[in-house]
C-alpha cells in the first residue's frame, strides 16, 4: 500500500513544546488505527525558512510562540506564498488536500485571508477552558462527538476577532466555536474555530494536547512553578483538576484531529467512509 504523505509546518521557531510530541503521536495513532502507513515529512518554517511543496496530501501547521501580527521577518512571505499556492492547488484540482491549522498558524492565516482582526489580548488567556460551538459548529464533522461547551487546552496572547462578515462569505467559511462568555467583559468573543474550506480545518486552540501527558508535563516540578509565578496556585490547581479529567482534554484530543484525519482519508479514497 502506498503512503500518505503528510508534511508537518513546525512553527514552533525551535522552541521548547508539547505540541510536536502530540501531533506526533496522533499522526501515529492514526495511521495504526486505520491501517494505512503515512509518510511524515517535518518543515522547521519559522527558524530554517522550510516550507514544503504540493506533492503532499495532508498537511499540518503547528502552533507556536511569539506574535502572529505583520512582521519582515522572510519566513511570513513565503509561508503565505505557500497557503495561496495549496489554495489556488484545491480550487483547479479534482483531488483536494487538506490542512489542519493550529493556534499560531490559525491566527496567520485568519489575517493573511481577511477573515478578522488579530490582535494582542488584554491579558493571556491560558489553562483548560470551555469553547462553545455555533449552530455551524454542532453540524461540523470533525466536531461531532463532542458536548457544548466542551473543554480545551488554550495559551496564546493574541486573538481572532471582530469578523470580516463580508470576506467569510466570500470564501465560504463557518465559524464554529467561541471562547467562552464574560458577560462581565465588554470585549468581542474569540474565533476558536472555523472551516475554511471543505479541506481547510482550523483551530485557535490545541486540538493535539494530549490529557494525559500535558497533566504529566504540568506535575513537573519546574512547570508547577512557572505556572503558580506567573498565573497563581489557584489556576494551577484548577488546571491539574481538569486534566485529571477524561471527558475534559482527553475527550477532545480523541475527536478532532482524529475525525479531522479520517475523513481526509475517506476523501482521498483511502477509506470507505468518512
Amino acid at each position: 500500500m502506498e503512503a500518505i504523505r503528510i508534511a508537518i509546518l513546525d512553527m514552533y521557531d525551535n522552541a521548547r513544546n508539547e505540541g510536536m510530541r502530540c501531533i506526533r503521536q496522533l499522526l501515529a495513532r492514526s495511521s495504526a488505527e486505520n491501517g494505512i502507513p503515512f509518510q511524515v515529512d517535518t518543515f522547521n518554517v519559522r527558524a530554517e525558512n522550510e516550507l514544503p511543496g504540493l506533492e503532499y496530501d495532508i498537511y499540518v501547521s503547528t502552533g507556536g510562540p511569539g506574535s502572529p501580527l505583520p512582521s519582515d521577518e522572510p519566513w511570513e512571505a513565503h509561508y503565505f506564498r505557500f497557503i495561496d499556492s495549496f489554495l489556488a492547488y484545491n480550487q483547479a484540482n479534482e483531488q483536494k488536500k487538506h490542512l489542519l491549522l493550529i493556534c499560531h498558524s490559525f491566527q496567520l492565516v485568519s489575517r493573511h485571508l481577511g477573515i478578522g482582526h488579530v490582535s494582542r489580548r488584554k491579558s493571556t488567556s491560558f489553562g483548560v477552558l470551555p469553547v462553545h460551538l455555533t449552530p455551524a459548529g454542532l453540524a461540523e464533522p470533525v466536531l461531532q462527538g463532542l458536548p457544548d461547551p466542551f473543554y480545551i487546552v488554550d495559551s496564546r496572547d493574541y486573538q481572532l476577532a471582530d469578523l470580516n462578515l463580508a470576506r467569510i462569505e466570500e470564501l465560504g467559511a463557518e465559524i464554529l466555536c467561541l471562547e467562552k462568555e464574560r458577560p462581565h467583559v465588554p470585549l468581542a468573543r474569540a474565533i476558536m474555530a472555523i472551516r475554511f474550506t471543505p479541506e481547510v480545518f482550523g483551530s485557535q486552540f490545541h486540538p493535539e494536547a494530549d490529557g494525559e501527558g500535558m497533566l504529566r508535563y504540568m506535575l513537573t516540578e519546574e512547570r508547577k512553578q512557572q505556572v503558580i509565578t506567573a498565573y497563581g496556585e489557584a489556576k494551577y490547581e484548577e488546571m491539574v483538576r481538569l486534566l485529571a479529567n477524561p471527558d475534559t482534554i482527553e475527550h477532545t484530543e480523541s475527536i478532532i484531529v482524529p475525525t479531522f484525519l479520517r475523513r481526509a482519508l475517506a476523501q482521498l479514497g483511502q477509506l470507505a467512509t468518512a
